[in-house]
């Protein structure tokens, strides 16, 4: 198992964060705490992969507003849930949306189909995602201690315990 993850987890946490990546950078850190991974390549990873993420839906809206639209129809209330928050909060939206679950692929979404300005998009995309791998990151890493203390011998049943935990605050947050 040590070797799968060892081999393939870096090309996990780079797939997984490209459309998201909260979770899966959460068991890199914790992964990164045990040895099996290491922490500044994890939050390098998931950091760009996060970047070119928004940075694909961003463009995806600006070139192709109908399919974007059309993508954005099932998620009625999010949607305007995000543009409320472009609204109250400007440009610092972009930040925020990086640690707020549900919303986090409607806001590139949703400020490619307005006239926001693409290089002040990328500008403040670099450093929310570089803000967020690092926080995130750290954050996990540091937690991987208290996680894993109690499961020293079973690393792995720890990573479980997070997973549900982190399952069942998406659950609630999706319930909101």
């Amino acid at each position: 198992m040590e070797d799968l993850i060892r081999d393939w987890g870096y090309i996990a946490l780079f797939a997984y964060s490209f459309g998201g990546g909260f979770v899966g950078l959460v068991f890199a850190g914790v992964l990164s705490y045990t040895g099996d991974l290491n922490i500044y390549i994890s939050m390098l990873v998931a950091g760009i992969s996060n970047f070119l993420g928004d940075q694909f839906l961003f463009t995806l809206a600006r070139k192709n507003k109908f399919y974007a639209k059309d993508m954005m129809k099932k998620y009625g209330r999010k949607v305007a849930l995000a543009h409320l928050m472009m609204r109250k909060y400007g440009s610092l939206v972009v930040f925020i949306q990086k640690y707020i679950y549900g919303i986090k692929t409607l806001i590139p979404l949703a400020m490619g189909i307005t006239k926001y300005s693409s290089g002040k998009f990328i500008i403040y995309n670099i450093f929310a995602t570089t803000l967020w791998s690092l926080v995130v990151g750290y954050a996990s890493y540091t937690a991987g201690q208290y996680i894993l203390s109690s499961a020293d011998e079973f690393k792995y049943i720890g990573l479980g315990i997070v997973a549900v935990i982190l399952l069942l605050v998406s659950y609630f947050f999706r319930k909101i």
